[in-house]
Formats: C-alpha cells, sequence, structure tokens
C-alpha cells in the first residue's frame, strides 16, 4: 500500500490495575490503511478492537491505560507524541469516530442542531444561517428525512438507525480524511444495517475517505471492506484483503470466525402433533391520548388481528424490523400485558384468565430475554436465580432444588461448581446459558426466545443455536424464536412468521420463504441480510 494514511507500528496497549500485573489488552499489532480504503478490524469481544481503534485518537483511560511499544502515524505525524491540546484539534475535524451506541453517545439534554453546530462552531467557527445550513445539508446527506422538522428532536424522539445517521452526520461535519466506525450497526436491523453502511460507501466515494471499520460481522466485512485484519486475545493473527482472506483463511481463529455462522437445519419434527400455542385475532392496540382530559385520540396498532399455531416440538420463527410487534407479541402471550383476540395454550383459553389463574401456566410457559445481564439479578448468585421459579411452582420440594439446579446447568453447559457465582463473573455467552438453564428447570413445554443471540459474538451464537437444538430434540421443546437475524433463524425455524408494523405480512414453511419470499418486505428482509 503507497502513501497510507494512517500507518500502526507494534502498538501494545497495558492497563495497570493497582500492584497487579498490567493487562496486555493488545500486543505489538500493525496495520496500514489507505486513502479511500476501508480496512475492518474483526475478533470476538475482548480481542482488542475498540481499545487499538481508540488508541489512534488517544482516547483510552490515560494515565490506567499506556503504550509500552509502539507508533501510530497519521499524515506522517506521530500522533502519540501530540499533546491534548493538538488531539483535541484533531479529533471531529480531520479524523471522526461512530460509536457502537448512539443513544449513550448524544447527549439527551441537547437538540439534534446543537449538537452537531457544536462542532461546526468548534472547528470552523460557523454560527447562525451558515451552520443551520450546513446540518440541514449534513442531515440530508445522511438521509433524514423531512430534516428540517428534526432540527430541534432530542436523540430519544428518534429511532435507533435515526439516531446513528445523527452521529454519521456529527461525524462528517468536517471533512474528514479518516472516520472510526465503532460495530456502527450492531444495535440495528438487517435493512437499516444495509442502508447505513451503503451511505458510508457512497460517502466514501465522494469524499475519498478512509474507514477503520471495527466490527464481528463477518457478512458486513466480506461486503465492505477492501483489506482485513483479524485480532485474537490482543494480537494480529492475520491480514489479507478481503476476498482472499474469505476464500483462503489461513489462520485456524480466522477459520473459525468463518464457520461460526449458524448453519444446519432445524430438529426434524413430527407434524402429526397437537398445537400447543394458537392465537385468533390478537389485538394489541396502545391508546394515544392528548388534552388536558386525555381523551383518546388515535391507537398504535402494535400488533393487528394476528393469527398463529405452533405445534408440540416445533420452533415457529418471529422476524421484523424494531417496532414490528414481535416482542409485544410474546408479552401478551405470557399475559405480561393486556391483548384482545384469543390465545389457547395447550387446548386451553389464557384470554379471560386473571393473574392468578394463569399463574399455574406460567411453569410450563418460559421466556429467555434478549440482554441476559439485564434480566439476571447482579444482587443474587446463579444458583438463586434459578431457584426462584422453583420456589414458587414447587415449594414443597425444597430439599430437591439443589439437585434440579445442578442438573439444568449441566443441560446447559456450565459447570455446576460455579453456582454460587454471580452473573458478572460470567462472559455474555454463559449468562445467556444461565437464563436458559433458569427456564429450563421447571420442565416447560413452550420456550418464548426474545433476540436470545443478539448481543453474542458469532461463534457464540453458533453455540447456543446448538444447544437450543439439542434441548428441543431431548425434551420435545416448542420454542416461539423471536428475531431480526436471519441466519439464526434460519438455522431453528421450522415455520416463520413475518411481521410489519405489527401485521403478518407472509407465513409458512421456512425453507419455503427463505427460499422464495412472496411479499416485497420479506424479499427486501431477505436481500439485506444475505445480500441475495
Amino acid at each position: 500500500m503507497t502513501d497510507p494514511l494512517l500507518s500502526v507500528h507494534n502498538l501494545s496497549v497495558h492497563f495497570s490495575q493497582g500492584e497487579e500485573e498490567p493487562v496486555e489488552a493488545v500486543k505489538n499489532i500493525s496495520f496500514e490503511i489507505g486513502r479511500g480504503q476501508t480496512l475492518a478490524l474483526v475478533g470476538e469481544s475482548g480481542s482488542g478492537k475498540s481499545v487499538s481503534a481508540m488508541s489512534v485518537l488517544k482516547l483510552l483511560p490515560y494515565p490506567k491505560a499506556s503504550h509500552p511499544t509502539g507508533e501510530i502515524f497519521y499524515d506522517g505525524n506521530n500522533l502519540l507524541n501530540y499533546t491534548e491540546n493538538q488531539m483535541r484539534q484533531l479529533r471531529g475535524d480531520k479524523i471522526s469516530v461512530i460509536f457502537q451506541e448512539p443513544m449513550t453517545s448524544l447527549n439527551p439534554l441537547h437538540t439534534i442542531q446543537k449538537q452537531i453546530g457544536e462542532t461546526l462552531l468548534l472547528h470552523r467557527g460557523l454560527t447562525g444561517k451558515q451552520a443551520r445550513s450546513r446540518i440541514l445539508e449534513l442531515l440530508d446527506l445522511v438521509g433524514i428525512p423531512n430534516p428540517e422538522s428534526r432540527l430541534n428532536s432530542y436523540p430519544h424522539e428518534l429511532s435507533g438507525g435515526q439516531r446513528q445517521r445523527v452521529m454519521i452526520a456529527m461525524a462528517l461535519a468536517n471533512d474528514p480524511e479518516l472516520l472510526i466506525a465503532d460495530e456502527p450497526t450492531t444495535a440495528l436491523d438487517v435493512t437499516i444495517q444495509e442502508q447505513i453502511l451503503t451511505l458510508l460507501q457512497d460517502l466514501q466515494n465522494k469524499l475519498g475517505m478512509a474507514i477503520l471499520l471495527i466490527t464481528h460481522d463477518l457478512n458486513i466485512v466480506r461486503r465492505y471492506a477492501h483489506h482485513v485484519c483479524v485480532m485474537y486475545q490482543g494480537e494480529l493473527v492475520e491480514t489479507a484483503a478481503t476476498q482472499q482472506l474469505f476464500a483462503q483463511p489461513e489462520h485456524p481463529y480466522t477459520q473459525k470466525l468463518i464457520n461460526a455462522e449458524p448453519s444446519g437445519m432445524p430438529t426434524p419434527t413430527n407434524h402429526d402433533t397437537s398445537p400447543i400455542l394458537e392465537t385468533t385475532d390478537l389485538k394489541i392496540w396502545f391508546p394515544v391520548k392528548q388534552g388536558f382530559f386525555q381523551r383518546t385520540v388515535d391507537h398504535i396498532k402494535a400488533v393487528n388481528q394476528l393469527d398463529l399455531t405452533l405445534l408440540q416440538g416445533e420452533t415457529l420463527g418471529v422476524v421484523g424490523e424494531s417496532g414490528s410487534g414481535k416482542t409485544t407479541l410474546g408479552l401478551a402471550i405470557l399475559k405480561l400485558i393486556s391483548s384482545e383476540g384469543s390465545i389457547r395454550f395447550a387446548g386451553q383459553e389464557l384470554k379471560d384468565l386473571d393473574q392468578k389463574s394463569v399463574k399455574p401456566f406460567r411453569r410450563k410457559l418460559q421466556i429467555v430475554f434478549q440482554d441476559p445481564f439485564g434480566s439476571l439479578s447482579p444482587r443474587m448468585s446463579v444458583s438463586e436465580i434459578i431457584a426462584e421459579g422453583l420456589q414458587i411452582h414447587h415449594p414443597e420440594s425444597r430439599d430437591q432444588h439443589d439437585m434440579l439446579i445442578i442438573e439444568a446447568l449441566r443441560e446447559v453447559g456450565i459447570n455446576p461448581e460455579s453456582r454460587h457465582r454471580y452473573p458478572h463473573e460470567f462472559s455474555g455467552g454463559q449468562r445467556q446459558r444461565i437464563a436458559i438453564a433458569r427456564a429450563l428447570v421447571l420442565k416447560p413445554e413452550l420456550i418464548i426466545l426474545d433476540e436470545p443471540t443478539s448481543a453474542l459474538d458469532r461463534t457464540v451464537q453458533k453455540q447456543i443455536v446448538e444447544l437450543l437444538r439439542n434441548l428441543q430434540l431431548k425434551y420435545g421443546l416448542s420454542y416461539l424464536f423471536i428475531s431480526h437475524d436471519l441466519a439464526v433463524v434460519k438455522a431453528l425455524s421450522h415455520r416463520l412468521l413475518v411481521m410489519h408494523h405489527g401485521n403478518v405480512v407472509e407465513q409458512g414453511p421456512a425453507t419455503d420463504i427463505f427460499t422464495s419470499p412472496q411479499h416485497p418486505y420479506t424479499q427486501k428482509l431477505l436481500s439485506a441480510a444475505f445480500g441475495l
């Protein structure tokens, strides 16, 4: 690569921890990015990707963080020798960052106009009409519809995709030469992901901008990066052009990453079994109230006249973008929110049951939530967390509880000896296994899985998918699998239900829908997920 814009040579990053040995987060890595090129840093959580990228702008928590070795040359200058004032001039001007989670990166107290205007004021001295004109131009550039109406909006008033577009607008405000994109699409739907990445690609072509893309999603890397650096436990284990890396990966870890895409077929099922779950004309409408007397003026139709059937031992995949009504559907089936229409579980109508009457059904109807760190109490040990359901539904057999907890942990691949530890002492994948054990210990018939793999690396996702398959085969479990990750849905689901704005636009056998989707929205989802 001739005349690189950014060159990193033998960079190491250590984090001091009191009197203990420092943690070696990054170990002697080297890479280069040319003007107009996209370099992807890939690897699992904890591999050192973000730490390496944040070193470029010196955004690590110094002096706790240090660089025992290395140089970072930008346009011929070693950034590690820059003063804080010099770095402040560079940040947001020549080098910009898009952070992973826009909701935490944007200031909740300031409007969109003020936040984008701040960077224009600092680096270009723009104020008043000039700043407003440039802000509108940027919002239009990143595809915000009717940008003038969004100037006085606050971050919480925008969708996830719109917030990410605002972050991109801020990053591009001063026409940077290098853009660091740290997992820019992790929390977004596949269609929004495609829009954001295509937007960045278009802007790169227009502006000649270099992009350092940090991600663990190899589908994104394959489609948008020119070169790839693979990181594992702080080390750079392989560097290659994108096509070459995917065609002939050399390092065993790279091969493992590429093969980590959830694959295989759903478990065999008996189609003669009876339905475990049926809904008819299910409606969940939330009233929109206005005025002093809070009169209902409209409704948000979260789920609208939905019919579904789930057979015993079968997986029904429920897919759609954020806001399509997937999670709302799951909560209504569990009677955690009110709904209209019929919900039948194992032939019994749940619609008119009060909370006391529905309690016996909760043992057979369990849920695994999206974020295990949020759904597992940090104040309770793993043993106490799993025992909660047993204490409610089987209080008479307390002597057997520990035995059942040990059995459930073994089923999900967690060492029972660790049951007295707390959730923060486990990895993300292990926490999700614990959440599955909590549901499994009650011997349920149906488990609602609400985005159970979305926060996990691909290698861990594959392990969880295989675990769910094995448990289904062993116990004849039925799953309602809610997700926007179509690769995972394809590996698990026998039937598919596609939701859009609260309505079912298509449903049927998963193989039929993945092979020949009929509805334009389904075709759009599959195209965004698999590049079809």
